[in-house]
C-alpha cells in the first residue's frame, strides 16, 4: 500500500458546489491500468485523472477513468487537471502556457490570473462531424427540437448527439426519458447526446443539457460538460451562428441538477477551439492503494 496524493475539485465553478466533481490522483507512478480503474470504480465520480510524467515533450501526462471505462478525452478532467498539476507545484508554465498529454494527443493549455486561483483554458482535440444517420431519435427529442433540426453525432474522444432545442426555457423545463436515451445511445454507440439553445443575459448566452445514461448511468445528466460544449461550438461556427462577440461566450450548464456551471469557451479564427473556467478545491487528503 502505498501514500498518495489526493484531491476533489469542482470544475467550471466560480464556488464549491456549483460544478462538476472531478478527482484527482497526483502521484500515480507505480499504478497499471487495472488499479486506476479499480481506484475511479471506488472513488464513483463521474471521472477520476491520474497525473504521471510525461514521456514526450509535453508538460504532464493524464490519463482519464470513469467508474467503468478509460476515456481518450474529457473536458472537465482535463481542464482540473492542468490546474492540479500547476496548483500543486507539479509543472510551471512558460510564457503562460502548458502541454497536456493523454491518450487522445498533446494539448496546449493557456494559463491567466493569479497563482493561487489560476484560469485554465485547454484547447479541445479537433472535432468532427461523423456522418452516422441518427436512427429513431427518441420522440421527446424531435418534440424538443428547433424548427427543421436534426440530431448530428459529433466527435472530439467522446461521440455527442447534438440538437439544438426550439428554446432555452424549454429546455430548462424538460425532465429527460432516461430509458429512451439510454436506448438511442446505445443503438447509435454515442456518449450520449448534449441539448442547447440561446439565451442571452448578463452571466452567460447559451444554455447546454447533456444526457448520457447509458455512458453513465449513476449520473445520467451530465452537471458541466467540457467536451459537448466543445463540439457545440463547432456546430455553431459551422453555421457562423457563434453567440457573443470574436468568437467567445459563457454556457450555462447543471442549473436542473443543483449545480451552476459556467463554460468559458473561445472559437479561433482558424476553427481551434478552447474551454475554461474556474476550479475550486473542495478535499485535499492521502490515498492509501
Amino acid at each position: 500500500m502505498t501514500v498518495r496524493r489526493y484531491l476533489q475539485l469542482d470544475v467550471f465553478s466560480a464556488r464549491p458546489g456549483a460544478g462538476n466533481p472531478l478527482g484527482v490522483v497526483l502521484d500515480s507512478d507505480g499504478l497499471d491500468s487495472q488499479d486506476m480503474q479499480a481506484i475511479a470504480a471506488w472513488l464513483n465520480l463521474s471521472e477520476t485523472v491520474f497525473l504521471l510524467p510525461s514521456d514526450d515533450e509535453a508538460s504532464y501526462r493524464v490519463r482519464i477513468f470513469t467508474p467503468c471505462c478509460e476515456l481518450p478525452f474529457a473536458g472537465h478532467p482535463s481542464v482540473g487537471a492542468a490546474w492540479a498539476a500547476l496548483t500543486c507545484g507539479r509543472v510551471r508554465p512558460r510564457n503562460g502556457l502548458l502541454v497536456q498529454q493523454c491518450a487522445a494527443g498533446r494539448l496546449p493549455v493557456r494559463v491567466s490570473g493569479p497563482p493561487q486561483a489560476p484560469l485554465i483554458e485547454l484547447a479541445s482535440p479537433p472535432p468532427r462531424r461523423l456522418p452516422d444517420p441518427p436512427g429513431a431519435v427518441p420522440a421527446q427529442l424531435r418534440a424538443l427540437a428547433a424548427a427543421g433540426q436534426l440530431p448530428e453525432l459529433w466527435d472530439n474522444g467522446p461521440r455527442w448527439w447534438l440538437l439544438p432545442a426550439r428554446d432555452a426555457a424549454s429546455l430548462r423545463a424538460l425532465v429527460a426519458d432516461m430509458a429512451a436515451l439510454r436506448d438511442w445511445s446505445i443503438a447509435t454507440a454515442a456518449t450520449g447526446v448534449a441539448l442547447f439553445a440561446p439565451e442571452p443575459c448578463p452571466t452567460h448566452a447559451l444554455v447546454v443539457r447533456a444526457f448520457c445514461p447509458a455512458d453513465a448511468p449513476d449520473v445520467p445528466e451530465d452537471p458541466v460538460t467540457g467536451s459537448a460544449n466543445a463540439l457545440i461550438a463547432a456546430w455553431l461556427r459551422e453555421r457562423a451562428q457563434l453567440p457573443g462577440t470574436d468568437g467567445c461566450y459563457v454556457a450555462s450548464q447543471g442549473r436542473e441538477v443543483g449545480r451552476d456551471g459556467q463554460v468559458q469557451l473561445r472559437v479561433e479564427a482558424q476553427g481551434d477551439i478552447w474551454i475554461g473556467g474556474q476550479v475550486q478545491r473542495v478535499i485535499q487528503a492521502n490515498l492509501h492503494w
